[in-house]
C-alpha cells in the first residue's frame, strides 16, 4: 500500500504529468466458457498499441476474493487502503453533488424504488427514472422534519438523492434499508451499536414521513436509504503526493471520492459523452499536474447485464484516446476501480485488467492487445490497487531514492 509518510518524504513537485483513466466496472467474463471477455471483444487499437508499448497486470482492489463498493474500489485505486480507511458512499454521494459534511454529521444515499400494493420492491432503481423526475420527488420531500435535526438534501443523478442529517448526538453506525432484492419490502434502519440508536430512529421516522409523500407517485414511490456515513478526514493528494490533482466525472459519487482526497471537481455534465469528457481534461491539463478521469457506463451496462452495450462503451473509449494520448502524458493508466461481469450483473472479485503507458520509464512486456488474458502475464504481475498510485509517481519520476 502506499505508506503515507514514505510519500511525503519521498514525493517532489517536480516531474512528469499523470493521467489515471478509470473505465468503471472494466473487467469483465466470457459469454461461454472458453469465449472473449468484454474487453477482449471490443475493437480498441489504442489500447492494444499502449498494451504492446506499455507494461500491464492486473490489479486487486481491496483483497482477494472481495467485490468492492465503487467507494473502496475507487480509495484504492488513489492509494488509500480501503480496509483501512473505510468509508460509507453517503458521504462520497453527497459530497459529490455540493452537500457540506462537517464534522458529527452523518451523510446517507437515497435510492427511489418502486413498491407494490403490499409494500414490496418490485424495482430497486424505480425505472431508473430520468434526473429530472428524481428532482420532482426530492422536492416532495424536502418539507420533513425532525425534531433538533437539520436534514439538506438534493437530487444526484437518475434514481439516486443524498442527504446529510445535521444535530447533536448522531452516530452513522446504521444498516443500509436497501435489502438489496425485489419480492420483498425495504428493510427499516437498524443501529449497529448503541451509540446509533437515535439516529436509526430518526432515520426511521424520516421514511415512514417520506412513504406517505410518494404514495400515488409512481414509478418512484418509496424510498431506500444506504451507506450511512459522516466525513473520514482522510489526508489530502496535495500534502501526501505534492500534486495539483483535478477530477473530470459525471457522476455525482466519484466527484465526492475525489473532492475528500483533496481533488479539484471539474463542472461537467451528466450527460457529457466520453469525448466531452476528455476534451475537458485536455481544456484543463495545463493546470495540473494529476487527472483522473472517470467512464461509469462500462458498469451500467454490465450491471444491466448487455455484454454487447458494455464493449460498445469501450470502444468508444478506445476511439476518442488520441484526445488525451495528444496531451503527451508522461504517464497514462487504464484501467477500472472493480469487475463488472456482464454475465454476472454485479461488481465481482476478479482482478481488474491494468495498462501502465509511460514512454522512457515502463518495462514492455509480452502483451500483444488489452484484455484479461494478455494482463494475466504482464510485467505487473496481479498487484493490490493501493500500490498504483507509487507505480504512477516512480514512473514519472516524482520520487526519490530511499536511503543512503
Amino acid at each position: 500500500m502506499a505508506d503515507f509518510d514514505l510519500m511525503r518524504r519521498l514525493t517532489v513537485a517536480e516531474g512528469g504529468k499523470i493521467i489515471l483513466l478509470v473505465m468503471d466496472g472494466l473487467g469483465g467474463l466470457p459469454r461461454e466458457q472458453g469465449g472473449l471477455t468484454e474487453l477482449e471483444t471490443a475493437n480498441t487499437p489504442n489500447m492494444d498499441r499502449l498494451a504492446r508499448e506499455g507494461s500491464t497486470g492486473l490489479s486487486i482492489p481491496v483483497t482477494r476474493g472481495v467485490a468492492p463498493g465503487s467507494g473502496p474500489a475507487h480509495l484504492g485505486l488513489f492509494g488509500y487502503d480501503p480496509l483501512v480507511y473505510d468509508i460509507g458512499r453517503g458521504v462520497l454521494e453527497a459530497i459529490g453533488i455540493g452537500l457540506d459534511v462537517g464534522a458529527g454529521d452523518v451523510a446517507i444515499r437515497g435510492n427511489f424504488c418502486t413498491v407494490d400494493a403490499s409494500g414490496n420492491i418490485t424495482d430497486r432503481r424505480a425505472g431508473r427514472i430520468p434526473t429530472e423526475e428524481g428532482e420532482k420527488r426530492v422536492e416532495l420531500l424536502k418539507d420533513i422534519k425532525l425534531d433538533g435535526i437539520d436534514i439538506q438534501i438534493a437530487a444526484g443523478e437518475g434514481y439516486r438523492f443524498a442527504m446529510v442529517l445535521r444535530g447533536e448526538g448522531l452516530n452513522d453506525d446504521v444498516q443500509d434499508t436497501d435489502p438489496q432484492a425485489t419480492g420483498v419490502p425495504p428493510l427499516p434502519a437498524v443501529a449497529s451499536s448503541p451509540a446509533a440508536e437515535r439516529t436509526a430512529a430518526l432515520a426511521n421516522q424520516w421514511l415512514a414521513a417520506a412513504r406517505e409523500r410518494l404514495r400515488g407517485h409512481e414509478p418512484a414511490n418509496m424510498v431506500t436509504l444506504r451507506g450511512f456515513a459522516t466525513d473520514p478526514n482522510l489526508p489530502k493528494y496535495a500534502d501526501v503526493y505534492k500534486l495539483k490533482a483535478a477530477c473530470v466525472a459525471t457522476y455525482p459519487m466519484y466527484k465526492g471520492v475525489s473532492r475528500l482526497v483533496g481533488m479539484k471537481t471539474i463542472e461537467t455534465d451528466l450527460h457529457f459523452s466520453i469525448q466531452d469528457e476528455f476534451d475537458t481534461v485536455a481544456e484543463i491539463w495545463n493546470s495540473y499536474d494529476f487527472v483522473f478521469c472517470h467512464v461509469k457506463y462500462t458498469d451500467s451496462r454490465g450491471e444491466d447485464g448487455n455484454f454487447d452495450a458494455k464493449v460498445k462503451v469501450i470502444e468508444e473509449v478506445d476511439a476518442a484516446l488520441p484526445i488525451l494520448l495528444n496531451l503527451n502524458p508522461a504517464v497514462m493508466i487504464i484501467t477500472g476501480d472493480h469487475s463488472t461481469p456482464a454475465t454476472y450483473r454485479a461488481h465481482s472479485w476478479h482482478p481488474v485488467p491494468t495498462l501502465l503507458w509511460a514512454p522512457g520509464t515502463h518495462m514492455t512486456d509480452r502483451a500483444q492487445a488489452f484484455g484479461e488474458r494478455d494482463c494475466m502475464g504482464g510485467a505487473l504481475g496481479q498487484f493490490l490497487a493501493v500500490d498504483l498510485m507509487p507505480m504512477a509517481l516512480a514512473h514519472a519520476k516524482r520520487l526519490v531514492k530511499y536511503g543512503a
